[in-house]
């Protein structure tokens, strides 16, 4: 379990919202930004992503903030989302996830729940083919191969994780959303913020997509998120408020 970026001299209250204060980072380009890890309950299946932004997010903000928004919260709100029970590992997965190498990102197929769900999504044949090449690949020292075979859309897959902190995740299977730019345009008409949809960890910070009028380049976006200020562990801050500096 990765170790809480809450730590006590980051807490913050404003307008009865609880906040971390992540610091500032400076860009390759030499702007500068502040961001704060928003504080809010376990999200659960259905909840509503607009309402939750006016909850947690607008107390803080001020004009020209931005916000990054959790996928794994977008998948709750949206319920894409699959549960033990939905899936049923089949022969490929039972023989292939004990042979599958576990990350400290927990994003490994180790689980056959989990890698039977991304047999559902791209196909037995795929997911075979990439489990053979990343095998051979990495007795040449070469990582990630498998995911970038199955691509993007399993690499996303979260949940069905026995390491979790939150018991819910440990029967419950996250998958992002295909539909990203549309999710943050129609959260931007509804809140005023300006939205980007990240999928992030201690590895990989992956941009799932943002609103038409985001003023942050992808670029500046990776910058400003470069430490994944939103934590992995049970940190409950699935909200960053972006605040470029002058």
């Amino acid at each position: 379990m990765a170790e809480s970026k809450n730590i006590e001299s980051q807490r913050r209250e404003l307008n009865g919202v609880e906040y971390f204060d992540r610091g500032t980072l400076t860009g390759r380009d030499g702007r500068r930004y502040d961001r704060f890890a928003i504080h809010t309950h376990f999200i659960e299946v259905g909840e509503n992503q607009a309402e939750l932004v006016r909850r947690y997010v607008l107390p803080l903000s001020q004009p020209g903030d931005v916000l990054a928004f959790g996928a794994k919260v977008m998948a709750m709100c949206t319920g894409n989302v699959r549960t033990k029970d939905q899936v049923k590992p089949g022969f490929w997965a039972k023989l292939l996830a004990p042979r599958a190498s576990e990350t400290v990102a927990g994003i490994g197929m180790h689980d056959p729940y989990k890698l039977q769900l991304a047999i559902d999504m791209v196909g037995a044949p795929k997911v075979v083919f990439a489990s053979i090449a990343s095998a051979v690949t990495k007795l040449f020292g070469v990582k990630g191969v498998f995911y970038k075979i199955v691509g993007k859309d399993v690499a996303g897959i979260d949940g069905f994780y026995y390491r979790s902190s939150f018991e819910r995740y440990k029967s419950l299977a996250l998958i992002n959303n295909t539909n990203a730019q549309e999710l943050c345009d129609q959260l931007e008409k509804d809140t005023g913020i300006p939205v980007v949809l990240m999928d992030a960890n201690d590895i990989d910070r992956n941009q799932l997509g943002k609103c038409a009028d985001f003023p942050l380049t992808d670029d500046q976006i990776q910058d400003a998120l470069n430490d994944n200020p939103s934590g992995q562990g049970d940190e409950l801050t699935p909200f960053i408020l972006i605040r470029p500096l002058k």
